[in-house]
């Protein structure tokens, strides 16, 4: 029986948001994953770390899912709610989880890891990783690029300006790492395909990924939402593009 915007929607809004589990859009939205498949590859450079710390953890779903830790492995999360998911999911696996906002200083000491990896960091603050990095360290990430998902950003904004399209560029990221001391040894961007099988996905996406729609409620971007559930219902799944870059980054021997 197809459900309504209504049901559809109340489901949405009941769902927890912390962490970065996506497991309940199983069914209801796809996202095309990147070719470097970043998970796995930062649990081999974990393998090969004595130290590591893991930036803007989320909820540390994917810091836990590597299968060695180093003996000495820290982890940054700014939102309460998912300071206590990581933190009760990495303290039995030795990790150490510190509240810190994204947008402070590490709350670490200078050279003080061999490996920093991130995924999906808000911004990365090139300063701060080439300095808790000792010589020699690596920075590894996944970072969002470029006008990501901005189809579904669009559909609730209007049109964006080229300015707003061209932040987190792959190119401007080569050039903070670099203007921070680090040396670039990879920089790899894909786009990638996103369906939006129903409004319920939509509605769960844009509470659990709060900055593409700043300040987004149901009821405020109502009209938006039923003209989307329209033309999912006529026309099959809204179809969106991610965008992603990965990043290896070293800081020199002195």
């Amino acid at each position: 029986m197809t459900r309504t915007f209504e049901e559809l929607v109340a489901e949405a809004e009941a769902v927890p948001t912390e962490g970065w589990d996506f497991s309940w859009f199983d069914g209801r939205a796809t996202e095309q994953r990147p070719s470097w498949g970043y998970a796995r590859a930062m649990g081999e450079r974990l393998a090969g770390a004595d130290s590591a710390l893991d930036v803007q953890t989320g909820g540390g779903e994917v810091l836990a899912s590597a299968r060695r830790l180093p003996p000495l492995t820290a982890a940054t999360e700014g939102w309460p709610p998912n300071v206590a998911r990581a933190t009760a999911l990495l303290h039995p696996r030795g990790a150490v989880v510190v509240a810190s906002p994204e947008d402070a200083p590490l709350p670490f000491g200078d050279a003080a890891f061999g490996l920093v990896v991130s995924r999906h960091p808000v911004t990365p603050h090139w300063t701060e990783i080439a300095r808790v990095l000792r010589p020699g360290g690596t920075y590894f990430a996944q970072h969002v690029g470029p006008a990501s998902a901005y189809e579904v950003v669009e559909h609730f904004l209007g049109p964006q300006p080229g300015s707003s399209r061209a932040t987190r560029h792959p190119d401007r990221e080569r050039a903070g790492a670099e203007a921070a001391g680090l040396e670039v040894v990879d920089l790899r961007a894909e786009r990638l395909r996103m369906e939006f099988h129903d409004i319920g996905a939509v509605v769960h996406f844009l509470r659990k990924v709060v900055w593409m729609v700043p300040g987004f409620t149901v009821e405020r971007y109502r009209h938006q939402l039923v003209s989307l559930h329209e033309r999912i219902t006529a026309e099959g799944p809204f179809v969106a593009h991610s965008s992603r870059h990965l990043v290896e980054a070293r800081r020199p021997h002195a």
